[in-house]
């Protein structure tokens, strides 16, 4: 299974009302570090001929994240099969390895000219698995 890891700090923009940061902001960081992992590994040919849509998304909220935070978002996919993909994320404190959230999404894979669902290719599976 293919992980990508990145690093973020939590800033003020990050957080709502109770200081925590906010539900919406896990989701964009989710969309974000997918983006990022398929930006890194798939050519760009591929990145020209295909591309993803989300299907659903499920998060599951552990422990708030606070101000100034150095959060570890790691990605991987799970399933691939037909038109479809799972990826999962997990949001870790970077200092303490304790689990903020973790996200289940499943994506749709798209071609670019047709913008229809398109069966994922043996390439792009290699890729991810």
């Amino acid at each position: 299974m293919q992980t990508y890891e990145t690093l973020l700090t939590v800033t003020s923009d990050d957080l709502d009302e109770l200081n925590h940061v906010n539900n919406v902001r896990y989701v964009q960081w989710v969309q974000e570090v997918a983006k990022e992992h398929w930006m890194t590994f798939a050519t760009e040919d591929i990145r020209k001929t295909y591309f993803w849509i989300m299907l659903s998304h499920f998060i599951e909220y552990k422990r708030p994240a606070q101000l100034n935070e150095v959060l570890k978002l790691k990605t991987y996919v799970i399933k691939s099969e037909g038109v479809t993909s799972t990826r999962v994320v997990e949001i870790l404190n970077n200092n303490t390895n304790k689990l903020l959230a973790k996200s289940e999404t499943t994506w749709c894979f798209m071609n670019f000219e047709t913008h229809k669902p398109a069966r994922i290719t043996d390439e792009v599976i290699k890729l991810f698995h």
